[in-house]
Formats: structure tokens, C-alpha cells, sequence
């Protein structure tokens, strides 16, 4: 299969020389094929958040490459890699204008990776297209493109910045614990959209989860994370017969530690 992503030999190290130093990603080797949809989970500390900070370029790294398709970004500046890679922050708030409208906030995102021009207003056959996308939703914001994005409740305006995100195709989406400050019964409703989303668009995308029973029924691969290396990736039937027990017996085998749920939850 054609590699959508691929990260060689990826260190990355905060507070270099000093008494915090703190060396989080180890040596990372991952390559992520074009429509894998990966969930990631690790407990407190295992560097699940720092690996996509690095690929997005928030954070850059000491050693090791990184290659967006063919092309190497380890240098790129994160503007740069946001062209081709979509994210998806756990604070809803960060993934929409909280003073643009719905289709405002719509339009930015239908620009993203376009030469940008001066032009007045929003045109209607654009109009058109996110009431469709909307639509998909089930949310009934088709009917409320006008509103303020700040008016939406949490679980609404997480739906439209998955939305944003997957509006023109990327070559990467990321997901960073995007449900965890929903209430259960809102965030499995953006799970189950992001998992639509993904399918439908033929996304490649990296989802962290601390939730091993999401991590394994999400996705179509799965890997786990301990002390900035991966030290579980399983994908294919070995995914879909996985059970917590068996995840957690395979995390113990490959990185010599116990972890619990517990660990997990708390992460």
C-alpha cells in the first residue's frame, strides 16, 4: 500500500541541558498507509500527544525524519504541514471562530490550502454545498448557517470542526483525544460521526484515545505507546478479536509493565 505518512527514527526531547530535561519520543518508526484510520493509546507520560504535536509541527524534533506522502516536512513550519494535515483539539472552542457564523467558519475551512483572494461574501453555490455537508450531521445546523459558532453547545461545535476539518480532503487527519471533555452520551455521538467522516471521505487519519474499549472499536489499526516508543500495533482480524484483557496482556508481553484501565483513565 502507498504510505500516507512516515516517521523515521523520531526523537524528540524537551528542556535539552537541564535538570528537566525529559526525553519523550524515542527512536519512533510508524508508517501510515493512505485510508488507515489508527487509534492511539498510551497512559500519562507515553508521549501519545507529543508524536502528533511533531507531526504537525508544533513541536520540532532533535533526529529522525518525517515524510508527508513522498515529500519530507521534518523542517516544514507547521503552516506549511496545515495545508495537508487537519486537526482536531480536545477544547472544542479551538477548531472554530467564536464570532464567525457557522457558514463563515465553513468558508475558512473550504480556503484551506487555496490562494486566497479578496472576494465579497460567501457565494451560493458554496452556500449549497454546507447545507448538504451539514446535513450529514443530523444535527439540523443546515438551517442555522447564520448563528454564531459560539452559540453551539459543545458536542455541536465539535461536530463542525470535524466537519471543517474533512471539508477539503486532507492527507492527514488528526485527533487529539477531540471527545475526552464531552459528556459520554455527546461524545460518543462525535465518535461515531468521526468514524462516518472517515469512511465516507476515505480519510487517513491518527485518533488518541484513553479509552481502550474505543481504541479497539474504532479504526482499523491500533497501536499503544509506553515510555515514547510503540510497543503495540496490531491492525486486521488481530483488531477486531482484540479484547481489553488481550490489549492489556499484549502491552505487558511487549514493554515488560502493567497498566490497568484505571491508569488509563487517569492519563
Amino acid at each position: 500500500m502507498d504510505a500516507a505518512l512516515r516517521l523515521e527514527g523520531i526523537h524528540k526531547t524537551f528542556e535539552i541541558d537541564t535538570p528537566n530535561e525529559n526525553h519523550v519520543l524515542k527512536g519512533i518508526d510508524l508508517t501510515v498507509n493512505k485510508e488507515e484510520f489508527i487509534t492511539v493509546i498510551g497512559g500519562n507520560g507515553a508521549g501519545k500527544s507529543t508524536l502528533l504535536n511533531s507531526i504537525a509541527g508544533s513541536f520540532s524534533v532533535e533526529e529522525g525524519q518525517i515524510f508527508l506522502g513522498e515529500e519530507n516536512i521534518t523542517k516544514a513550519p507547521a503552516y506549511e504541514r496545515a495545508q495537508h494535515i487537519s486537526r482536531v483539539f480536545q477544547d472544542a472552542k479551538m477548531g472554530t471562530a467564536t464570532r464567525l457564523t457557522i457558514e463563515e467558519n465553513l468558508a475558512i475551512a473550504w480556503k484551506r490550502g487555496k490562494k486566497r483572494r479578496f472576494r465579497w461574501g460567501i457565494r451560493e453555490n458554496q452556500r449549497a454545498i454546507f447545507k448538504e455537508e451539514l446535513k450529514k450531521l443530523d444535527l439540523g445546523l443546515e438551517d442555522r448557517l447564520k448563528m454564531d459558532a459560539g452559540l453551539l453547545s459543545g458536542g455541536q461545535r465539535q461536530a463542525l470542526t470535524l466537519l471543517m476539518a474533512a471539508l477539503v480532503t486532507p492527507k492527514l487527519l488528526l485527533l487529539d483525544e477531540h471527545t475526552a471533555a464531552l459528556d459520554p452520551k455527546t461524545s460518543q455521538m462525535v465518535l461515531d460521526l468521526t468514524d462516518q467522516i472517515i469512511k465516507e471521505k476515505k480519510l487517513t487519519a491518527l485518533m488518541i484515545t484513553h479509552n481502550m474499549e474505543q481504541a479497539i472499536k474504532y479504526g482499523n489499526r491500533l497501536i499503544m505507546m509506553s515510555d515514547g516508543q510503540i510497543v503495540v500495533d496490531v491492525s486486521g482480524k488481530e483488531k477486531e478479536d482484540l479484547t481489553v484483557p488481550d490489549l492489556l496482556d499484549l502491552f505487558k508481553r511487549n514493554s515488560g509493565n502493567v497498566m490497568n484501565e484505571d491508569a488509563l483513565l487517569l492519563a
